[in-house]
């Protein structure tokens, strides 16, 4: 999130009048024809209005004593923007001009809901003014077992063992987590960087270690290497202005062609000795935007529009979030003006292997892959989280997701989705922070919308996504705009949990629907994780059960792609093979037709490239099946 974003490029008429082009996108309003329940809801803090479909609400917690102001719970109202011009196309945007200090402003606290870990029954949930850690083996109860005041912001945290990582990117961020902040624009005693937790007595984490960066960290990523498992690696993301030389030697905040060692146009690679993790340094700050002929490190989108009626994009100096999926040895970089793709197969240097631009993206915001690797979204965050973006004069295509297919580690544009129901001015809305929901079979993802709500989508045809559960309240105020809503929404094991900003955390559970059936979920509760961090991805693997099987021949049924007579004996096959014993003459017998079944899907050639991968999933279940019954 970046709480001062990009100002509104264009007017409300313009928007109107500019023609955006709607090409792979899915139209605005429900899918059913009927008003959408999430138009017009009450505003109130605890008694807002509420709609929701095919999840289920499990309980609702507050933030926890210290980290709200009981005086103005809800912060500062945002004023209105003031519509600007758009920029001259192709016109590098001049970056913004950094104030004078002021340590009243500076050192202001800010007490937002961030993002969240989990790692086992504990859960964490960063803060712009520390993190505070849940226990959830009840999620109709979840309780706060350890709070931490360490304020700085964002204060995204992610966990490794016994360690426990937060970004720090705010001036007010201090080496010793004292809320005083400080008097001066240059502090010894300032902290922006990754502050790491010692949490082997969870419920009294002490810092260990404050490595120290140019520009923050704004967000960060673990990278764990398989061929050095001494160490865990972070990508540290600053978005912020770069600090002084006299505050942090080295640091630089000149264009390239006047400082080859900027702090700009790059990233932070920190390297953390597990066995030492007070040691943990800056080992690399790599040049991921340069251009590989010239060798320009400031090599990709310079800022500004597109033409015509497009959006104006932020120039490619930072990443926001960068996702890594160690096991396929990629990560897709949203790096304000572009979405790249990265080879990081060796952590510690990363090196770019396709970039894209899109002239309805302001600024690349986070990646989440599918669970594959073929795919990839992007989401974009058009005013920095902070405004409202999803009214009815907001372009589908502006502020959303875009979706790209990844042929040959080549990325290939797909589609669009944006939450469909229109907001209000007081509504900050636009695509946040999200995570697959493991169906086998199938692209799921849950994502956050700030006060957009969450949005529950199906991408496996990647041109066409179709939304199939939501939750939304009404804003916090019916008159004024306030910072509020969902951060960040996240599957794990079973439940999504959900950051709310001002609120506190939600807990839902998928309900069967038409599109969504419950041998669907029931196989995603059995994808178990020990544990999860944002901008990092594990491949999912499901086990070899007969729900996992009943999961694809619902899907199968629900395309059409499967003769039914075919479909039901094998769901007769799965469930008389539920009740039998290995190594036994009825089990000889149900494996003996189980391979059979097998061998007659393999003939199956179903016209959907997805239909085929489900088919052939289900002949290698059934072979599984069979052979544990031997």
């Amino acid at each position: 999130m970046r709480l001062h974003g990009l100002k509104y490029a264009l007017t409300a008429a313009a928007l109107l009048s500019c023609g955006i082009a709607m090409i792979g996108a899915q139209s605005r309003g429900a899918t059913t024809g009927k008003p959408d329940p999430r138009v017009g809801l009450k505003a109130g803090v605890r008694d807002a209005g509420q709609a929701i479909r095919n999840l289920e609400l499990v309980s609702s917690l507050g933030k926890p004593a210290g980290f709200f102001n009981p005086e103005t719970p809800l912060g500062n109202a945002i004023q209105p923007e003031r519509p600007e011009p758009p920029a001259a196309a192709s016109q590098p945007v001049a970056p913004p001009t950094v104030p004078a200090y002021d340590p009243k402003s500076a050192n202001r606290l800010d007490f937002n809901n961030t993002d969240l870990a989990f790692d086992g029954h504990r859960m964490f949930m960063g803060n712009y003014h520390g993190f505070n850690v849940y226990d959830i083996e009840e999620s109709k109860d979840p309780k706060v077992i350890a709070s931490v005041v360490c304020p700085g912001g964002q204060g995204d945290v992610s966990v490794y063992k016994n360690l426990l990582f937060m970004s720090v990117e705010q001036v007010r961020g201090r080496l010793d987590c004292g809320t005083q902040g400080h008097e001066t624009a240059v502090s010894n005693e300032r902290f922006r960087g990754v502050r790491i937790f010692d949490i082997t007595d969870i419920k009294k984490p002490r810092q260990i270690a404050a490595v120290q960066s140019c520009r923050g960290s704004h967000t960060h990523t673990l990278v764990p290497d398989a061929k050095d498992p001494s160490n865990i690696y972070v990508y540290g993301s600053g978005t912020g202005p770069v600090r002084s030389g006299d505050e942090l030697s080295g640091c630089s905040d000149k264009e390239p062609q006047d400082d080859h060692n900027t702090a700009l146009f790059s990233i932070d690679v920190i390297k953390v000795p597990l066995a030492k993790p007070e040691d943990a340094k800056i080992v690399n700050r790599p040049r991921i935007f340069a251009d590989p002929n010239s060798g320009n490190i400031a090599g990709l989108w310079m800022g500004g529009t597109h033409g015509e009626g497009t959006q104006t994009t932020s120039m490619t100096n930072q990443c926001h979030d960068i996702t890594v999926f160690p096991q396929l040895g990629l990560a897709a970089g949203a790096c304000s003006g572009n979405g790249i793709l990265l080879d990081v197969s060796d952590p510690e240097h990363p090196s770019r292997l396709d970039q894209v631009l899109d002239k309805n993206f302001a600024y690349w915001h986070s990646a989440t892959f599918n669970n594959d690797g073929s795919k990839v979204i992007f989401t974009d965050e058009w005013g920095g989280g902070s405004r409202p973006r999803c009214r009815a004069i907001d372009p589908i295509t502006w502020g959303a997701d875009a979706i790209f297919d990844i042929v040959d580690k080549k990325l290939k544009f797909a589609g669009y989705y944006k939450m469909p129901a229109v907001q209000s001015d007081q509504e900050n809305c636009v695509a946040h922070n999200g995570s697959l929901v493991p169906v086998p079979g199938r692209d799921i993802m849950v994502q956050a919308w700030y006060q957009g709500g969450i949005s529950v989508f199906d991408f496996t045809e990647a041109s066409k996504p179709q939304e199939i559960a939501f939750f939304d309240r009404g804003p916090l105020d019916a008159k004024q705009l306030f910072l509020g809503g969902y951060w960040s929404a996240y599957w794990f094991n079973g439940q999504i949990y959900a950051s709310e900003i001002a609120r506190g955390l939600d807990i839902f559970k998928l309900k069967p629907s038409e599109f969504l059936s419950q041998n669907e979920i029931t196989a995603a509760t059995l994808a178990h994780a020990d544990t999860f961090n944002p901008q990092q991805q594990m491949r999912v693997r499901w086990p070899a059960t007969a729900v996992v099987g009943r999961a694809y021949l619902d899907q199968l049924a629900r395309s059409n792609a499967l003769p039914a007579a075919r479909a039901n004996e094998v769901r007769s096959a799965l469930d008389r093979a539920d009740n039998l014993a290995p190594k036994s003459a009825r089990g000889a017998e149900s494996a003996s037709q189980l391979d059979t079944l097998a061998s007659q899907l393999e003939g199956q050639s179903p016209a959907a490239a997805a239909d085929k991968a489900r088919v052939k999933a289900l002949a290698a279940l059934l072979k599984s099946r069979a052979t544990a019954l031997r």
